[in-house]
Order: structure tokens, then C-alpha cells, then sequence
């Protein structure tokens, strides 16, 4: 198997994707081909030791930044490491792309490049939130941020057709994301989504409001990708404020305060290790004819090393063919 990162993606680029990629071919059983400045992936890899034949590089002479506008960016630099490395798999000389770079510029070249499933009308980034109770998938975070009801019934199909192979979870419960559980709450695109998934074949179980979707309700959560934008960074803003708060409280603490912090320590830590998006990798690029992982922008090597995993199991695991059996049945 053959997996191409994006070795320009990220705030730190080429150090995390290239150490990263070094960590997955060391763990895992699959080549890597980095895309980028060879140069300057050459500088990092000199400092590694690897399996010198599982990784190889493609130059490409253009980098999308993190601030650059999408469309216009991937139009224009036809060379550069999103664009390059998406072709590499539209030619199918490769099996999944990974990148940490602009997000906007991998759906955009994803989309034109690889193009959609057959039955799905808009992609959709799936995210797995570590709740109470078990991790729940968020479909859409930031793909589609005017989409119609019927993408809200292709997402819950999508992230049915996830959690079923990846996840190996029966029969999961789909819900929508709502100001309130009643069906009557909410505008009249999320009304017409509500019956659309209510009449569907899925598990679905209504809305859900944000301050339950971290007790683990449901499995699958369906939103449009502006809501779902905002409710992810709101979580990962929460979540460093939370930590830094309480760091700076311990630093104010009394003796007998920081012994007690001291023994909650392996707690804490454990808390930490479930919440950190490194843990988690990527996030799917779903209903594009392809295998298309987004990671973070400050993304570690570790991060790098778990979302090419995620690509290699999507992969593996058939997703997208069982997305399309699972769309062509309604």
C-alpha cells in the first residue's frame, strides 16, 4: 500500500510530516511517497534512520499556504504538494493522500481532482469527539458550510457506513445536531433534514443539543460544516483554556494543593491522552472518490504517524465501497 503526504502541510512543515511519515513506515507495513520541496525534505530525512525503500519523494515546486484562498490557489499552483500528490492518486499510483495543510485547498483539489462518489452530492470531514461515554463522529466540519438537506442524509449514511467498518460499531445510532431535541425546533433546512433521516433506513434517533453530544449519545452527529467548524475550534479552544487555567491555579496552589495535583497526576494524564486530537490523527474527507485523511495544522509527528494509519485503515477497510452499496440502497 501506498500512501502520499503532503510533506509542505502544517504549521511546522517538512519537519512533522517527514518525521511523522519516518514513524509510520517503521510501525506500520505500507511505502510512503513525501510531496514537496525535495530539498528540504532531504534535510530532515538525513537526521532519521528508516527503511530507505519505503519512502520515496516527489519533488513539486509550489507550496498552498495555510491563509491562501482555496480555489484560486489550487487553479494557479498546479504544481504544488496538495495538488501534486492528489494526482498521484487520481492516476491511481497511489491508494490515500494525507495532508495537514490548508483544508480548504485539499477539499477543493479533492474534489476536482479525484471527484465524488457516485450518489453524494457534497463532501463531508468527519471528526471523532472523545466523549463520556464512547467517541461519537461529527459530519461535517468545515467541507459544506451552505449544504441542503439531503447532504445532511448523506453524511448519516457516510458516517453510518464509518462507524460500521472502522469504528466496528452495529447498527449505529445516528442523531442531528439541534438547538433542541424536538423536531420542531430549528430552521426549515433542519426541519427537512429531521424528516428526510427520520424516513431513511439509519439509526436515527433524533436531535441532539451541544451540551449533550459530549455524553456519548450517538454515534454518528450530522450538522452543517459552518456549525460544525464552530464547534470544533470552540472544543479545542475549551480545551487548552481549561488546561492552562488549572496550571496556572496549581502554580498559585499551596504545598499541600500541588502534593494532592502530584497524586492525581496518572488521572490527569490518562484524561489528557483520551482528549488529544494527536491520539486521534486525521479526519476522513468522506464522498470523494478517494482516500483523503486532513489532519491539524499543528500537528506532532505522532499526529502525522496516526492519521496516515487512519488512511491505511480506510483503505483497508473498504469504506468507500461500502458507502456507495449503502447509497445505492436507498
Amino acid at each position: 500500500m501506498r500512501i502520499i503526504v503532503d510533506a509542505m502541510g502544517g504549521d511546522r512543515a517538512p519537519e512533522m510530516p517527514v518525521k511523522g511519515a519516518v514513524l509510520a513506515v517503521k510501525e506500520y507495513d505500507l511505502e510512503i511517497t513525501l510531496v514537496g520541496d525535495e530539498k528540504k525534505i532531504q534535510e530532515v530525512l538525513k537526521d532519521l534512520e528508516y527503511p530507505a525503500e519505503k519512502i520515496k519523494i516527489l519533488n513539486a515546486t509550489e507550496v498552498i499556504g495555510m491563509d491562501e484562498p482555496a480555489a484560486i490557489s489550487v487553479r494557479k499552483k498546479r504544481d504544488s504538494s496538495i495538488v501534486a500528490g492528489l494526482n498521484l492518486c487520481k492516476y491511481k499510483e497511489a491508494d490515500a493522500f494525507m495532508s495537514a495543510g490548508n483544508t480548504g485547498a485539499v477539499v477543493c483539489a479533492a474534489t476536482l481532482s479525484l471527484r465524488l462518489l457516485p450518489g453524494v452530492d457534497r463532501p463531508g470531514i468527519a471528526v471523532i469527539f472523545p466523549t463520556i461515554e464512547k467517541p461519537s463522529m461529527v459530519i461535517d466540519v468545515g467541507a459544506n458550510i451552505d449544504p441542503k438537506p439531503l447532504h445532511l442524509l448523506q453524511y448519516g449514511i457516510m458516517g453510518d457506513a464509518y462507524s460500521r467498518h472502522i469504528l466496528k460499531k452495529t447498527n449505529p445510532t445516528v442523531a442531528m445536531l439541534n438547538i433542541g431535541e424536538e423536531s420542531t425546533k430549528g430552521t426549515d433546512f433542519i426541519k427537512e433534514a429531521h424528516v428526510m433521516l427520520k424516513e431513511s433506513k439509519l439509526n436515527f434517533i433524533g436531535n441532539v443539543e451541544p451540551k449533550e453530544l459530549f455524553k456519548g449519545i450517538a454515534d454518528v452527529v450530522v450538522c452543517d460544516g459552518f456549525v460544525g467548524n464552530v464547534l470544533l475550534k470552540v472544543t479545542e479552544s475549551f480545551a487548552f483554556a481549561a488546561t492552562e487555567l488549572l496550571r496556572r491555579e496549581l502554580k498559585k496552589s499551596s504545598l499541600i494543593t500541588k502534593i494532592g495535583a502530584l497524586m492525581t497526576l496518572p488521572a490527569l494524564q490518562a484524561i489528557k491522552k483520551r482528549i488529544d486530537a494527536n491520539e486521534y490523527g486525521g479526519a476522513p474527507l468522506m464522498g470523494v472518490d478517494g482516500r483523503v485523511i486532513i489532519a491539524h495544522g499543528a500537528s506532532n509527528d505522532n499526529a502525522i504517524k496516526n492519521a496516515i494509519k487512519a488512511a491505511a485503515e480506510y483503505v483497508n477497510r473498504r469504506v468507500n465501497e461500502h458507502i456507495i452499496e449503502e447509497l445505492n440502497s436507498y
